[in-house]
């Protein structure tokens, strides 16, 4: 793929040897600029990679004090021409590591002031600081990586819905105020004095309209705004995969949405799902699990325990027999914190489990202190 434009021929990770003696230009920012006895080298950094400039005092002394003067972050263009690197010297943990660019021309772009961070892959500590300074939080390479994945996941989406007949269809985001599970956020309009719009919580009418209109199969990537308190699996907004069928079954839908994962975990991340996906009804996700949403990878189910529980002096387990309920527990593979049980604890709550204590079923009954109990 090409990225020529009139400022630069190539991208600092497309360089590689069968590039040598060939005249470019390059642009980028300065990651790290090194001098060994007077020859400058400069580590040149875009989104796509990282190439080796060189300028050396005897080619063209306007150009290397230019270059002496460079500091990190400072955007300039480079021209010159790539070279083998010296023997021993290559780089086998760059893609453009058998190479370099000897320059004889550089332009300052930007200078650049000192950084609040150094731009390498360890984020700040101060996340604070990150987010004050996002636009260059996001020059580091696992940002990118995050963004590239999410770009990735993106086209799978489409082409998949693409190859299976669903239209994409955008959907307004201000509408009227429709009773759902959460607030709305709302947005007063100027040519209505005292009238609101609200953002939606999902394009749950549009679907519905498309679907009557006889628009059979539509999709998009919906973005959701809700007015809540931030909470462990909530956000005020995100973005969602939205998708309507109609004359199907839930059969339909569930097989669709499967091909659909698999087809997004290939694209972007190489992996072929063979294994159909397990299938729960509501009541026998409880059973097992005590949520709705289960966490299968830990296969860590509830047990009842009642008839052992019946023998116990506890009292809130012989009020839950008296009133012909059930004792559960669950037997961790591993021995948990009391941080992890209690962020486990909370995490079942959510998802509506009651009467969930964390205890360890042994040969001898019911052994350890109830962390929770709900």
């Amino acid at each position: 793929m090409s990225f020529q434009t009139s400022l630069r021929t190539h991208t600092c990770g497309d360089l590689r040897k069968e590039h040598i003696g060939k005249k470019v230009t390059l642009c980028g920012w300065v990651h790290v600029r090194r001098d060994h006895g007077g020859v400058v080298f400069v580590d040149l950094r875009d989104r796509y990679g990282l190439t080796q400039v060189v300028f050396e005092p005897g080619f063209n002394e306007d150009t290397h004090r230019e270059a002496n003067e460079l500091r990190r972050e400072d955007a300039i263009q480079v021209k010159g021409v790539v070279r083998a690197r010296k023997e021993g010297m290559a780089n086998p943990n760059l893609t453009t590591g058998d190479i370099e660019l000897f320059a004889d021309e550089i332009h300052v772009l930007s200078k650049s002031e000192t950084p609040p961070f150094e731009i390498d892959d360890e984020p700040p500590s101060n996340e604070e600081l990150r987010l004050k300074y996002r636009y260059i939080d996001l020059r580091r390479r696992p940002m990118i990586r995050r963004l590239e994945l999410r770009n990735k996941l993106a086209n799978a989406v489409h082409e998949f819905m693409s190859q299976h007949g669903f239209l994409n269809i955008e959907t307004p985001l201000l509408i009227k105020s429709t009773p759902e599970g959460a607030r709305d956020y709302l947005v007063p309009s100027r040519v209505n004095p005292g009238k609101f719009y609200a953002l939606p919580q999902s394009p749950q009418l549009y679907k519905q309209v498309c679907m009557i209109a006889g628009i059979d199969r539509y999709y998009q990537l919906a973005r959701c705004l809700r007015d809540e308190d931030l909470r462990m699996d909530r956000q005020p907004e995100h973005t969602q995969i939205d998708i309507e069928m109609s004359f199907v079954k839930s059969k339909d839908v569930r097989e669709y949405v499967e091909s659909l994962l698999k087809h997004i975990v290939k694209s972007a991340k190489g992996i072929e799902l063979k294994e159909s996906f397990p299938v729960f009804t509501y009541d026998e996700a409880m059973e097992r699990y005590g949520c709705d949403k289960p966490d299968i990878r830990f296969a860590i189910e509830t047990m009842d325990v009642t008839d052992i529980a019946a023998k116990s002096d506890f009292q809130i387990f012989k009020q839950v027999i008296a009133e012909k309920g059930i004792i559960k527990v669950i037997n961790p593979p591993k021995d948990f914190t009391r941080t992890e049980l209690d962020a486990y604890g909370s995490f079942c709550v959510s998802n509506g489990a009651k009467g969930m204590a964390w205890m360890r079923v042994t040969d001898k009954g019911l052994e350890g202190n109830i962390v929770k109990y709900f």
